[in-house]
């Protein structure tokens, strides 16, 4: 390809605040939950490029022909993959979509095709826009996309902080993370966190069912955790890791005599459990071992999937000696008031 930026661009990212940044300077989007994804084009070539330079392309055929069927035959592009389900974005089935199988693929660009949110414009012909601030640059993107059809969306913006807010709740039950607050006049620094992410925080309080070894095997990972479901079933939802390393040893001695067999309602396949490997992994999985439910804490979280999982690790907040193991359960997770994704782009 022939292109002003190489596909090995680090995208611009984001630095993680308590609230929305007020002030003239700032615009404000909603923040997608799917795959970061560069899009590049050269005439009928385009390559899409995942954070860490991972290529995409193929395993979302589906979204191809509507790029080359933009006006500019050179472009690139800053946004998201996202597969959107029956209860709003579903981060699940999107990780599905990366599978080695050229047939599976197939079958799961149609039965879970992806949408594109463009929210960067930072290439057009031959022209690099990265140094043009952000409010020129959307003006162009919403040149380039002027009447654009799925599978690829123009991301809405705001500059009314009040608005943000509004998305900030209202869009979660759509399945979003919160809202990106990003400079007006501001050019696009690839590899800096220089925009900042909003995104809801909540607490829970779960078991202890495990522990994950570290990469090289010498020490504690992270700590496994659960909540019960109505039926006094124990899941499995994610896991916590930020600890000292004094405090992996002394978690160590701490679990070392709680350790015990998995439950069997994992044998039987009731409850969800630790394993699996992930796409991203490589193969490569952690040992882990499961202790008996006896210790709680309570941990920061963001989002929990459909699949009934934390979206990613929690920040371990402290342990509750005052709290049973069995009132760990999935109630005290709040649920956000259904939103159609559709409704997103026609907000204002």
């Amino acid at each position: 390809m022939k292109l002003p930026i190489a596909l090995e661009m680090e995208p611009m990212l984001s630095a993680p605040a308590d609230g929305i940044p007020k002030g003239d300077s700032w615009s404000y989007e909603p923040k997608w939950d799917g795959f970061r994804t560069l899009v590049f084009r050269d005439g009928d070539d385009v390559a899409l490029i995942s954070r860490g330079s991972r290529p995409m392309t193929r395993y979302f055929p589906e979204v191809l022909p509507a790029f080359r069927g933009l006006s500019q035959s050179k472009l690139v592009l800053d946004g998201e993959l996202v597969v959107v389900g029956k209860n709003g974005l579903d981060f699940g089935a999107l990780q599905q979509r990366i599978h080695p199988a050229d047939s599976r693929v197939r079958m799961l660009s149609a039965a879970t095709p992806a949408w594109y949110i463009a929210f960067d414009l930072l290439a057009e012909g031959t022209s690099d826009l990265r140094s043009q601030p952000l409010g020129e640059r959307r003006k162009r993107l919403e040149r380039l996309l002027k009447g654009v059809k799925s599978p690829i969306f123009l991301t809405p913006y705001t500059r009314d902080e009040k608005t943000a807010g509004k998305w900030f709740e209202q869009f979660e039950g759509a399945g979003l993370d919160g809202v990106m607050a990003k400079s007006w006049e501001g050019t696009y620094v690839p590899g800096k966190r220089m925009w900042v992410k909003i995104k809801h925080q909540r607490t829970a309080d779960c078991v202890v069912i495990g522990w994950r070894k570290s990469n090289d095997g010498q020490s504690l990972g992270s700590l496994l955790l659960g909540l019960y479901d109505r039926k006094g079933t124990l899941h499995y939802v994610g896991h916590t890791s930020s600890f000292n390393a004094a405090e992996r040893k002394e978690l160590i001695a701490k679990l070392k005599p709680l350790a015990t067999a998995p439950p069997k309602e994992w044998s039987d396949a009731e409850g969800r459990m630790p394993g699996g490997p992930s796409r991203w992994s490589r193969g490569k999985e952690t040992e882990w071992m499961t202790v008996r439910p006896e210790l709680v804490c309570e941990v920061a979280y963001d989002k929990l999937e459909a699949g009934e999982r934390f979206r990613h690790a929690t920040r371990f907040l402290r342990w509750r000696t005052d709290k049973p193991p069995r009132k760990c359960g999935f109630d005290q997770i709040a649920s956000a008031v259904e939103f159609d994704v559709r409704g997103i782009f026609r907000s204002k």
